[in-house]
């Protein structure tokens, strides 16, 4: 059953991903498009039943006001404007409601009253449509497929396997950015316990080369997005018939690549980035998701919650936690101090609790002191956070004794570090991750 959308117009607002989210989670899909989107564009979307006009402070561009086209206002479609004076006074607020009743009931009325909309947006239509979609798209073709064993890229293979089976082929990539024993996990859950067709690739030196020397973190996303997408044309050759390419994409990671009213936060491997030569068309069924929605997709889909509620962890990997210019030794005692991280938390029974927590060593050292000698090491940065969709983020007030044992066991069992820190920095100002 196809779902009633309402669609978000942003017009300047840092609200876009809070309102759509409200919009969701009474029953009803919406989508966050440009202020300038066409009749055209406006029509090709499907079951349309209102328009929120999301105004707000980067509503002037290039000192321009920007509003909705002649095509939104004429399109006989119930429009609401939020935080954003209209064209015209009938489709105008007064005032944004601030409380969150208010804004509750302002936007059930528009979407239920005024645009007469149906509450059908759930998991198990999503995944019905997202099969057809799918179907549609691959026809008897085949599909190679990134497994991380993260969650987005578990979720999507699941979502495959439903709709076109054995036409799927996973390929898992060791970059040698990866944690502490992720490889030999991978491929022991999926192609021993789960059957799946997987295709093991060592390519650790082939990235780390590739990275020597460079710093820029947006360079080194752009670097492992695209020497992934290389790894695949690669194992595609060997393989008859691979015309497309799965790819976990999540609403946050196009939101936070930028909009036309908002500078882009940062790139991710999945949005841009990408050889202009590709030569796979894209299949990416979670783009329209919010994280905790990936997550109510997989358990629909029936995985494991030890799946569904693994760490996430950024496409590029530890590669965007090795600050600066990533160095094999660096590396190293990056991955075990993540370890170390990961294996306190689920003693002091954080895992579940906390929605993420790693490690970050920056690329300088300190001074300190070592079996009464004089050392020069590097600092570990210990990060835990809490999030719903990964767009703001609280820090986890983690009890002094587990920080103490932390840093205790990082600084006698990692080699080169001699300083631990905690960051007490929320999303925003800061972001989730440090590059």
């Amino acid at each position: 059953m196809q779902q009633d959308m309402i669609v978000i117009l942003d017009l300047g607002s840092k609200e876009n991903t809070r309102v759509a989210r409200e919009i969701r989670t009474l029953g009803v899909y919406t989508e966050i498009h440009p202020h300038d989107i066409t009749a055209e564009q406006l029509s090709a979307l499907p079951n349309v039943k209102g328009i929120i006009l999301n105004g707000g402070v980067n509503r002037v561009v290039d000192g321009v006001e920007i509003d909705a086209s002649d095509a939104v206002y004429g399109a006989g479609i119930p429009l609401m404007a939020v935080d954003h004076k209209a064209r015209k006074a009938d489709v105008s607020l007064e005032a944004w409601p601030e409380d969150e009743a208010e804004r509750s009931m302002a936007l059930k009325r528009f979407v239920f009253d005024d645009c007469h909309a149906i509450a059908n947006w759930n998991m198990d239509n999503f995944i019905a449509d997202q099969i057809e979609l799918i179907r549609q798209q691959v026809g008897n073709k085949k599909v190679l497929l990134a497994l991380s064993g993260g969650v987005d890229s578990s979720v999507v293979a699941a979502l495959l396997i439903r709709a076109i089976g054995d036409q799927l082929t996973c390929v898992h990539v060791n970059h040698g950015l990866l944690r502490k024993g992720e490889p030999e996990q991978v491929v022991q859950v999926f192609r021993d316990e789960l059957g799946a067709n997987l295709i093991y690739v060592d390519a650790v030196d082939r990235f780390l080369n590739k990275l020597a020397g460079v710093a820029d973190p947006e360079q080194k996303r752009k670097i492992i997005g695209a020497e992934f997408i290389r790894v695949f044309e690669e194992e595609a050759r060997k393989l008859d018939g691979i015309e497309f390419l799965g790819q976990g994409t999540i609403y946050p990671d196009i939101v936070e690549s930028g909009t036309k009213t908002a500078k882009m936060v940062k790139s991710h491997h999945n949005v841009g980035g990408l050889p202009e030569d590709l030569q796979f068309e894209l299949v990416e069924p979670l783009k329209m998701l919010f994280k905790d929605e990936v997550r109510a997709c997989g358990v629909a889909l029936g995985l494991p919650d030890s799946m569904v509620y693994r760490q996430p962890f950024p496409g590029p990997g530890l590669g965007v936690r090795c600050l600066g210019a990533i160095t094999r030794d660096r590396l190293e005692a990056l991955r075990e101090a993540d370890a170390i991280l990961r294996d306190e938390f689920d003693k002091a029974g954080l895992r579940g609790k906390v929605w993420q927590y790693f490690t970050v060593i920056p690329d300088f050292r300190s001074t300190g002191v070592r079996d009464n000698a004089r050392c020069f090491e590097w600092p570990v940065i210990l990060r835990a956070v809490n999030t719903v969709d990964a767009m703001t983020a609280t820090v986890e007030q983690v009890q002094w004794p587990v920080l103490l044992k932390i840093t205790d066991r990082i600084l006698a069992e990692v080699k080169g570090v001699n300083r631990v820190l905690y960051d007490l920095s929320p999303k925003p100002v800061a972001t989730i991750e440090w590059e």
